[in-house]
C-alpha cells in the first residue's frame, strides 16, 4: 500500500511547473490525481509536446525481472534511487522485494526518509557534519531506520567521528575498497582498507559492518578482471571476519557491490561467499533497471551475456513534434538539451506519428543529428520522412539524467491511456 506521503502526492495541482501536461487541467484546477483518473489519451487528451512518457508495462516488466533475478542468486536488493529519485517507484521496487534504496548524496536520504524509507545505503562517503548530524537524529529517533555508508579514509573517519560526539546514535559504515589506479573514490590498496577498519574501531562513534565498491569502475573492465576485483572484496570480508573486526553487536555482514553492468558477475562471486561467523547481507545495487534505455545500457545490460536469466525493455519516450522542414534532408522537432538526455550519446528517433492521420510507423531514415537547446536536429533520407506537425518519438541513452530533467511524468497504459504520473524529486 502506498505510503500517506505518496498518496499526498496525487493532490498536487496540475500547473506551469510539469511540462507537457494538458493546459485545460490547470484551467480547470484539476489535481494530478484527478486528471489520472481521467485516463486521458496520450495523442488526444490535451497534452503538449515536448513531453516524456514512461510505459506501464515496461516498467512492471523491469521491476519483476530484476526483482526475481535478485532472488534467484539470493542477494539482498538496494536499487540505486538517484536514477529516479521517485517515491513512487521506490514503493514499487519494495513491494518487488527490494531490502532498501541506495542513495549517494545525503540529499537523497533526506528525501527517501521523507517518504518512509526504513533503510538506506549511501553509497559514498559522508564527511558533512550537518548531514550527520541529521542521520544521527533519524537514528535516534526511529529504532527501526537502518543507515550504513563508505568510509574510505582515516581523515574521513576522524571527521566522522569528530562530527558525530555528543549525538544520540552511531552510525555503521562500511569500508570502500577502490576499484583501482585512476577509478573512482576508495581505498586503494588492501592495507588501506585494513588502515581505514583500524581507524573506525578506535572511533566510537561508528560501527564497522562490512565491505563495499563499485565494479563497473575497474579500468577496461572486462568479465575476468571485473570477477578478479570482486574476488578481492569477498576476500577482504572474510579475511576481516576472521580477524574479528567487525564488532560483536553486528547481526550481520554487509558485502555490497553491483552497478546494472555487471550485476551477474556480482552474482557469480557473491555466491562463492563462504560461510561467515554472521549471515551475510549481499546486496546489489543496480538502478538503471527500472527503466532501462534506448542505447548505453541496452548494449550494457548482463542480460545480453545470461539471456537465458530475462531482459529488459526500454520504458521511455520523448514525443516532440516537426516544428520546421527547411529542406527535403532536414526536420527540427522542437525538444533540446532542456528536455533531451545527451550525456551518453544522441538520442535515436524511434517512431512517427502522422499529424493528420495518427497513424504509427518506424522512423526510418530519420535521425539525430545534433542539439540545440529547444531544437532536436534530424536528417531524413526523403522528403516523404517527416513533415511538419508529425510526432516525433525520441529514444534516449542513460536512465538517470532522462529523469532529471522531468519533474512529473505520465506512465502510458497499453491501450494510449495516462491513468498514472510518476513525480521526481532533483
Amino acid at each position: 500500500m502506498p505510503s500517506d506521503a505518496v498518496r499526498r502526492l496525487a493532490a498536487e495541482p496540475v500547473d506551469h511547473r510539469f511540462k507537457g501536461l494538458p493546459p485545460d487541467a490547470e484551467a480547470a484546477g484539476l489535481s494530478v490525481g484527478e486528471l489520472a483518473a481521467q485516463a486521458r489519451d496520450l495523442h488526444d487528451g490535451g497534452f503538449t509536446t515536448p513531453v516524456l512518457t514512461l510505459d506501464a508495462d515496461a516498467l512492471t516488466h523491469n521491476l519483476t525481472v530484476l526483482g526475481e533475478y535478485a532472488a534467484r542468486h539470493h542477494l539482498a536488493f538496494a536499487p540505486h534511487g538517484k536514477t529516479c529519485m521517485a517515491p513512487q517507484l521506490f514503493e514499487r521496487q519494495l513491494e518487488h522485494g527490494a531490502w532498501g534504496i541506495t542513495a549517494a548524496v545525503p540529499h537523497q536520504a533526506r528525501v527517501y526518509r521523507a517518504f518512509g524509507i526504513q533503510r538506506i545505503f549511501l553509497a559514498n562517503e559522508l564527511v558533512d557534519p550537518a548531514a550527520l548530524r541529521w542521520v544521527a537524529a533519524e537514528l535516534a529517533a526511529d529504532p527501526a531506520f537502518r543507515f550504513v555508508c563508505y568510509v574510505d579514509s582515516v581523515r574521513g573517519v576522524e571527521l566522522m567521528d569528530r562530527a558525530l560526539r555528543g549525538q544520540p546514535a552511531r552510525v555503521d559504515v562500511v569500508v570502500e575498497l577502490g576499484a583501482g589506479e585512476g577509478a573512482r573514490t576508495g581505498a586503494r590498496t588492501d592495507e588501506d582498507c585494513r588502515a581505514v577498519a583500524d581507524a573506525v574501531a578506535g572511533a566510537p562513534t561508528l560501527r564497522l559492518v562490512g565491505i563495499a565498491g563499485y565494479e563497473a569502475e575497474v579500468p577496461d573492465p572486462d568479465p575476468e578482471k571485473v570477477h578478479a576485483w570482486l574476488r578481492r572484496l569477498t576476500g577482504l570480508a572474510v579475511e576481516f571476519d576472521k580477524a574479528g573486526r567487525f564488532g560483536e553487536d553486528v547481526e550481520e555482514i554487509v558485502v555490497s557491490a553491483g552497478g546494472s553492468a555487471w550485476f551477474d558477475a556480482v552474482a557469480d562471486v557473491f555466491g562463492e561467499l563462504p560461510e561467515l561467523s554472521r549471515p551475510v547481507l549481499r546486496l546489489l545495487r543496480s538502478g538503471a533497471y527500472v527503466s532501462h534505455d534506448h542505447g548505453w545500457y541496452s548494449r550494457l545490460t548482463p542480460f545480453n551475456r545470461i539471456p537465458g536469466e530475462g531482459a529488459l525493455r526500454p520504458a521511455f519516450r520523448l514525443w516532440t513534434q516537426v516544428v520546421s522542414r527547411p529542406s527535403p534532408t532536414q526536420a527540427f522537432v522542437n525538444a533540446g538539451k532542456r528536455d533531451i538526455a545527451y550525456d551518453l550519446g544522441l538520442p535515436e528517433a524511434e517512431l512517427v506519428r502522422d499529424a493528420l492521420t495518427g497513424e504509427e510507423r518506424p522512423a526510418t531514415g530519420v535521425r539525430v543529428v545534433k542539439l540545440s537547446d529547444q531544437h532536436a536536429w534530424l536528417e531524413t533520407g526523403s522528403a516523404d520522412d517527416v513533415q511538419v506537425g508529425d510526432w516525433v518519438a525520441l529514444g534516449m541513452s542513460h536512465p538517470c539524467t532522462i529523469f532529471e530533467k522531468w519533474p512529473l511524468i505520465p506512465v502510458v497504459s497499453s491501450d494510449g491511456a495516462v491513468r498514472e504520473y510518476v513525480r521526481t524529486f532533483f
